[in-house]
């Protein structure tokens, strides 16, 4: 038996359901997650056997049992992870290339020594200091990347660490492993020095990606916000005028309201006195609320709410310092508000509102959105949010909302009674 290869590839497994529990955001619970990930491990382990003890010679039982166990790897990163796209199977390719790294210095080292426990402890102490260093170094910069949708083209990325899988198997584990051919150990290193190169290439192109996303909604966010002063500037220059015309008018007006005392005409003057408080209501300047940015994004979309005839019923309470990135709840607060807009907009005359409280003060965080709506609302059976009837290329402002909910470590959910459909974000400081 070769209890070298049988404890090397057990280690690698090991590995691998670390590598997977540690970096994919769990569908499930902490216990069955690791209960999942064990069953899988043994799994992997029993075929291992198979082919290593069983049938030692076959190699066309090496080949089949190998693409098994690829099938049973990336499936499993698949169903413990909470979303089930192509950026969970580029992680789990990408984990099964980094515990290649492991193995491959276990079978060099035992290669040069002929010693199995130095190799395994060698083995160990690779594969420790790989994860470690993923774990410090990467593991936040993918959290970021999965919970926003800033590229389009995983699909493509995932054929990165399916060639260097491929290549890694050719060249040193089959037709014949390293041990055979000892003379392939520094084109194995080369190319593993490349495959990290690679990835690094790979993830500051994501990292460029999302920044220039940032920069581009930072940027939408920041003209809005210029165009509402400017419109509130303008606005006050307007009411200025109209409050100098009704100050210039008041003593007409109270001559007015004499000469109709004495002819006892009060209902007249009560039209007056309503006409003079339409003026001073017409020209007041509404402020939702002190911060600037939210405000400016409130008032643009109150703005826009009475272009389409819908009536918001908003309360809103904001601090002056927030606890979250000012932008990023903007976006928040703009993408469900127009969510709704769109959503009663084709409604009836009657039906057309929306209810909205919004609350970010120094302790909680709440966005709460209620609106009438009609049809079917598909949801997303991973988030549990409404998904998009435009097709895949849309939808993203509600996984931006899903986003900064995780970033924040609040909850999100929404559900339709009575007609009326409610979506919640609330989170504690």
């Amino acid at each position: 038996m070769d209890y070298f290869r049988n404890i090397s590839y057990m280690v690698s497994h090991i590995y691998l359901m670390l590598f997977f529990y540690f970096f994919t955001i769990h569908r499930y619970s902490e216990k069955k997650t690791k209960r999942i990930c064990l069953c899988f491990f043994l799994t992997l382990s029993v075929s291992d056997c198979l082919k290593l003890n069983i049938y030692p010679n076959s190699g066309l039982c090496y080949v089949i049992v190998t693409i098994l166990q690829i099938l049973i790897t990336q499936f499993t990163n698949i169903y413990i992870s909470r979303t089930r796209d192509s950026r969970v199977l580029f992680l789990g390719l990408s984990a099964s290339n980094y515990v290649i790294a492991g193995s491959l210095a276990a079978s060099v080292a035992y290669i040069w020594t002929n010693n199995m426990v130095l190799s395994v402890m060698v083995s160990i102490v690779v594969h420790s200091v790989i994860l470690w260093f993923l774990y410090g170094k990467i593991k936040d910069i993918w959290a970021k990347f999965f919970g926003k949708e800033y590229i389009s083209n995983w699909w493509e990325l995932c054929l990165i660490p399916v060639f260097f899988y491929t290549g890694f198997t050719f060249i040193a584990f089959f037709p014949y492993p390293l041990a055979q051919n000892p003379q392939n150990i520094l084109g194995v290193i080369i190319f593993l020095i490349t495959m990290f190169v690679s990835y690094v290439v790979v993830f500051r192109y994501v990292q460029s990606e999302s920044n220039r996303k940032d920069i581009y909604w930072k940027k939408i966010l920041s003209d809005i916000y210029i165009k509402d002063l400017e419109n509130q500037y303008h606005s006050v220059e307007q009411f200025e005028q109209n409050l100098k015309i009704l100050r210039h008018d008041i003593r007409h007006y109270s001559g007015m309201i004499d000469h109709l005392l004495d002819q006892e005409e009060y209902g007249e003057i009560r039209k007056i006195v309503k006409h003079i408080n339409e003026v001073v209501d017409e020209n007041k300047i509404v402020k939702y609320c002190n911060h600037v940015v939210i405000n400016t994004i409130l008032s643009n979309m109150m703005d826009r709410a009475k272009s389409m005839d819908i009536k918001v019923n908003l309360e809103a309470k904001i601090a002056n310092e927030l606890s979250v990135d000012a932008y990023e709840f903007a976006s928040v607060i703009a993408n469900l508000f127009e969510n709704a807009l769109l959503c009663v907009n084709e409604l009836e005359e009657g039906e057309k509102y929306v209810n909205a409280d919004i609350q970010c003060t120094g302790r909680h965080l709440l966005v709460d959105f209620k609106n009438k709506y009609e049809g079917e609302i598909e949801f997303d059976a991973t988030t549990g949010l409404p998904k998009s009837k435009k097709g895949k290329n849309h939808g993203f402002g509600m996984q931006s909302v899903l986003a900064f909910s995780e970033k924040i470590g609040g909850n999100i959910g929404c559900y339709c009674e009575d007609g009326i459909f409610h979506i919640m974000m609330f989170a504690k400081f």
